[in-house]
């Protein structure tokens, strides 16, 4: 027999179940010998039918430690290419504030805390979901948000079946503006298919009514247009179609909101407050409704009540909708809902404020139209002419030349088919940013005008985020003193074990977060070039063969 040499080399106090798996061997021989059970392997067997027992090796190879598990995953994450997005679709790079990210993110009585199911041990979670509510309302225009949602285009299917719900029309059709991101029709497809609904792509401007219960509009649409289509809205709820507009929340602090538009639902994306891009998520979505479909809305609903004392007190609302306490009365599975992002999200506008929010969309707003300006004097006139921060070009046979040179200037741009290239700003965009998007189109034209690419009819005129909330917290001291209230209402896996929700999070050791922190994962476009995405790549690959 061959002697392990190293055996007494390797220190047990390292080993990750040893750390992180609660019981202690005394413990657990306690708990075998209240079951009457003489070891765990025992215990599988009386529980497990042996026909679906599988007891053979798992194939896994040897565990890892956290250390050595941390430096595996830092050469796999070496494997990413950082690069500047500007490939847009609905992601967008973002500056999450330190002071949110030590304090919110990375903290166990936040992320361990995650789902507020018990309002009397979760009342500051429901204070920042409400605030999330709030900034959603106030964007959006309309009456009644839900505290979140799992992402844009499982939130635009939803709209879809709310709109089923809710609807007079008596069609099978839904109609889709053909200015939707990809990612979202492909999903609406896959949910319509198996409902006997009936998808209708094409332009607002000439949808026709009959046989729809349902429509779609993008706004500002893919390849950065902006259109008013309050008109077309009112004339498809005319024929009792439920119309949506999936909205960008950066842009609605400068545009015309949904609801003054006249749609009944409006529905997004809340990545770009705060959430890094992480290769395509996790990200909250958002949803809101006119107060008549508040009854139908899918997705948590946090309202303000009374308590025994008089006081004001957070709860669920409409919570019996739950899909697993009454699955008959539920609108849709909402366990999913990113309460963690959502609440990253809410943070940020706190931090901000309106008028922050403001400055950022307009600075953003800005750079897209020197960079408009500036395509057209070097020959390439973009394609749309009203934008917030997105510009498409039409290049032809250039187009892989194009961008193959911005590739080689470390900017990955969107490649739309067919020769069209898509330009996307963001909050982290500057004006070396644009000068080297020029370079790869080939100059550095002098610009001496800009275009405005917010028609008038569409420039926000109503308030937004008017609650005392969103003008309290401005520095970080205040900002982070204000979650530490928040959290010390909260019973999470920082005090106890928690008696209900928080799903999965509660389950991650510490050194399971570590990394979606580190920009070689969080920065990635979902859409960046696959060899630029090879340690995801690689983790995926290794998780498939695992499973």
């Amino acid at each position: 027999m061959t002697h392990d040499i190293w055996a007494d080399t390797r220190p047990r106090s390292t080993e990750f179940a040893c750390r992180h798996i609660g019981p202690a061997d005394a413990e657990i021989d306690a708990m075998l010998g209240a079951v009457e059970a003489d070891s765990l392997d025992a215990l599988t067997r009386q529980a497990i039918p042996a026909a679906i027992l599988d007891d053979a090796p798992l194939g896994l190879g040897a565990a890892l430690t956290e250390g050595a598990m941390l430096t595996k995953l830092r050469a796999m994450g070496a494997k990413n290419r950082i690069m500047t997005h500007l490939i847009g679709q609905g992601y967008h790079g973002t500056v999450l504030p330190p002071v949110i990210q030590r304090n919110l993110l990375e903290n166990p009585a936040w992320y361990t805390a995650y789902t507020p199911y018990q309002p009397e041990i979760s009342q500051g979670r429901l204070e920042a979901l409400l605030n999330f509510q709030t900034l959603v309302c106030d964007l959006t225009g309309l009456d009644v948000a839900n505290a979140s949602l799992l992402d844009e285009a499982t939130a635009a299917a939803e709209a879809m079946a709310l709109a089923r719900r809710v609807g007079k029309a008596k069609g099978d059709g839904f109609f889709v503006d053909s200015q939707v991101h990809p990612q979202t029709l492909a999903v609406l497809r896959t949910r319509a298919e198996p409902l006997g609904w009936r998808l209708v792509v094409g332009d607002v401007g000439s949808a026709d009514a009959e046989g729809l219960f349902g429509a779609l509009i993008q706004y500002p649409g893919t390849h950065g247009c902006l259109y008013d289509d309050r008109e077309h809205i009112a004339r498809l709820k005319a024929a009792g179609v439920i119309v949506a507009m999936s909205a960008d929340p950066l842009a609605l602090t400068l545009l015309t909101p949904p609801g003054e538009l006249g749609a009944d639902i409006a529905i997004g994306s809340m990545q770009r407050f705060g959430v890094p891009m992480g290769f395509g998520g996790p990200h909250a979505a958002y949803m809101a409704v006119r107060t008549a479909y508040q009854r139908a809305l899918p997705g948590r609903l946090v309202g303000l009540s009374i308590d025994t004392s008089g006081q004001p007190a957070a709860r669920l609302a409409l919570q019996t909708r739950e899909q697993h306490i009454r699955r008959e009365k539920a609108t849709s599975n909402i366990c999913t809902a990113q309460v963690l992002l959502a609440n990253i999200a809410g943070m940020f506008a706190v931090y901000h404020g309106p008028d922050g929010l403001r400055e950022i969309a307009s600075r953003v707003h800005r750079l897209t139209a020197i960079l408009h300006a500036g395509l057209g004097a070097l020959g390439h006139d973009p394609r749309n002419d009203t934008f917030f921060d997105t510009v498409s070009v039409d290049a032809g046979d250039r187009a892989p030349a194009i961008l193959e040179a911005a590739r080689a200037g470390g900017i990955n741009l969107r490649d739309a088919g067919h020769g069209r290239i898509g330009i996307a700003l963001d909050e982290t965009s500057t004006p070396e940013t644009v000068e080297a998007v020029w370079h790869a189109f080939g100059g550095a034209p002098e610009v001496t005008a800009v275009p405005e690419g917010i028609p008038a009819s569409l420039r926000r005129t109503s308030p937004y985020l008017t609650h005392p909330v969103f003008h309290a917290h401005r520095s970080e001291t205040e900002l982070m003193r204000y979650m530490r209230r928040l959290a010390d209402r909260d019973l999470a896996l920082d005090r106890c074990m928690i008696p209900l929700g928080s799903c999965t999070m509660k389950l991650n050791a510490a050194a399971e977060m570590i990394p979606i922190s580190w920009p070689v994962f969080a920065s990635l476009h979902p859409f960046a070039p696959e060899d630029q995405a090879r340690g995801y790549a690689e983790l995926a690959d290794n998780l498939r063969a695992w499973l």
